[in-house]
């Protein structure tokens, strides 16, 4: 159960980090609204997490899943680049996240 905590809590990271661009500095109500609702839960869960995990990998999970779900996003909606290196270095993260799920 706290991979699936640390999983959600990563999936909110996304949620608040994507929802900072639409806050406009944190001058639009509803935006500014559910940013600092996704980061209060994702902090939450990342908090229920580590009672199971050790703090160390559920912070560099939760961070990594974060990272590469802005990233992604941060291509698709807001058009930022998207060139091997960034792709390359993504994929770093990403086996970083598996290689530290497999060794728990």
């Amino acid at each position: 159960m706290p991979w699936v905590m640390l999983f959600v809590a990563g999936l909110l990271e996304i949620g608040w980090a994507v929802g900072l661009k639409y806050t406009d500095g944190f001058t639009r109500l509803w935006p500014a609204i559910g940013t600092v609702a996704s980061l209060i839960a994702s902090v939450a869960l990342l908090g229920l997490a580590v009672r199971g995990l050790p703090l160390g990998t559920a912070y560099a999970v939760w961070t990594g899943i974060g990272t590469i779900g802005t990233a992604i996003l941060g291509a698709v909606l807001f058009h930022e680049p998207v060139t091997v290196p960034r792709v390359f270095c993504i994929s770093l993260i990403a086996a970083g996240i598996l290689g530290l799920k497999a060794t728990q």
